[in-house]
């Protein structure tokens, strides 16, 4: 499905240094569940092939994207692939805001000063990556909308379920997480019931509306 920035979702589940067949399995988990979008990071080995047999296989059911997208050429790459979305952990260049709106790609670029977030967003960027939001906390969310209103942020790194609501208390609208979604133990194993665990611990504690017709 092509997302577009009205219907991205809340959270985005971040897969990076996932074997294929890890990869598949969290993906099964998770097109049952109210995480709809799953970036897969260019720093795992394989990842635009992944990403290309995500959007075959879940595309009707989850919004896949790429994320440390740091050159012109990767996003390219990326692009070519299926990416619905890119996320990078620093800026994007004008080029590449310009190149993600052409072919109507969400564009997510990091930033951390108010300056680096105000020009990404003016600079076309959909939503602007706060990375590593762990570092400033959620109240960096709040305080920045007292001059900047309301912002399309992302908050990203040392995101898990003891602190995203926070986090969303403070006015932070979308939330990317990696280590703190799973047990990397129960993914090796393949424990679907333990990763399915998680994944409800995660929506109950983001308070997620229930999804129709799962268990």
């Amino acid at each position: 499905m092509r997302t577009t920035v009205a219907d991205f979702s809340k959270i985005t589940c971040i897969l990076r240094g996932y074997t294929a067949q890890e990869t598949r399995l969290i993906l099964e988990v998770l097109k049952d569940s109210g995480i709809r979008s799953v970036e897969i990071t260019m720093n795992t080995e394989g990842a635009l092939s992944m990403i290309s047999e995500a959007v075959e296989r879940f595309g009707d059911s989850l919004s896949i994207g790429a994320g440390t997208v740091l050159t012109m050429e990767q996003l390219q790459d990326v692009v070519a692939a299926g990416a619905d979305f890119v996320l990078s952990p620093v800026m994007f260049t004008r080029e590449m805001l310009d190149y993600c709106r052409e072919r109507k790609v969400i564009a997510v670029p990091a930033a951390f000063t108010p300056s680096e977030i105000y020009a990404q967003l003016t600079g076309g960027a959909d939503i602007v990556k706060v990375f590593p939001a762990v570092t400033v906390g959620p109240s960096y969310f709040r305080q920045l909308a007292g001059p900047l209103g309301s912002l399309p942020l992302m908050a990203v790194g040392g995101v898990n379920a003891e602190n995203a609501r926070e986090f969303i208390k403070n006015g932070c609208p979308y939330l990317g997480i990696g280590s703190g979604m799973f047990r990397r133990g129960d993914v090796n194993r393949g424990d679907a019931d333990r990763l399915r665990a998680d994944v409800e611990a995660f929506e109950t504690a983001v308070r997620l509306p229930p999804v129709e017709g799962r268990g």
